[in-house]
């Protein structure tokens, strides 16, 4: 896992042709405003959460978001204990994101 800033992760992100955007934030969250070509995952979803990860493909680069940080720092734990070699968290989540939004 690696903890990267706004400006890192989406630099990274524009240059990864194997990457997945990965929200972890609750239904009422993504409901405001999510980044563009999301998965939505919530990790508050227990076992469900789980299976759905395990589901993923664990050769693709994983770009995790939360509202702060915190959460997806979690996930990111979460998806390199299953296997996922490539977790990037978005430091600060989608509070300090400045880039675009859309309503799901």
């Amino acid at each position: 896992m690696a903890d990267l800033s706004q400006i890192d992760w989406t630099k990274q992100l524009e240059n990864d042709s194997n990457a997945v955007i990965l929200d972890v934030r609750t239904q009422d969250e993504v409901d405001e405003g999510m980044i563009p070509n999301a998965l939505h995952i919530d990790i508050y979803g227990g076992q469900e959460f789980i299976d759905k990860v395990e589901a993923l493909d664990a050769s693709k680069n994983y770009y995790v978001y939360c509202r702060s940080g915190n959460r997806s720092g979690q996930a990111c734990a979460i998806l390199n204990q299953l296997g996922f070699e490539n977790a990037y968290n978005l430091n600060g989540g989608i509070n300090e994101w400045e880039g675009e939004l859309i309503t799901p």
